[in-house]
């Protein structure tokens, strides 16, 4: 597995630990469908979270969360919209990104940051969001 995929699971691995330190209930994580994805899709109270991760390995180049560009969220967005359809009953969402930057050689050593409503949308017309 190439270099960058190996820091990405490193880095939804904590991601997700990290949420369920914080009593997060962890639902799913890497949920496809079709050709949409979402990292995690966690449970806070009775509010359904869609978590983006972005795992650096400096912030040489800009923070991890920089990364994350319209066209990203627009994705995220309609694949929240999928995963809503197959629950088949309404909750309410919220978008949230985690941030880390991880020195791979020492898997122990990292930066985290979690921003809460990173984004937000209008579930019902995908083609509407801010950020």
């Amino acid at each position: 597995m190439a270099h960058h995929n190996n820091l990405g699971k490193s880095g939804e691995y904590i991601a997700k630990e990290y949420l369920a330190s914080k009593g997060y209930a962890i639902r799913d994580v890497n949920w496809r469908s079709g050709k949409y994805e979402l990292d995690i899709v966690a449970m806070d109270g009775l509010q359904l979270v869609v978590v983006e991760v972005k795992t650096r390995s400096t912030d040489e180049y800009g923070y991890p969360e920089d990364f994350i560009k319209p066209a990203k969220i627009r994705n995220i967005i309609n694949a929240a919209e999928c995963y809503l359809q197959k629950l088949q009953h309404p909750l309410e969402v919220r978008f949230d990104v985690i941030s880390i930057i991880l020195n791979h050689e020492e898997s122990d050593d990292y930066i985290i940051e979690h921003i809460k409503d990173a984004f937000m949308a209008d579930i019902q017309n995908s083609r509407s969001y801010e950020f």
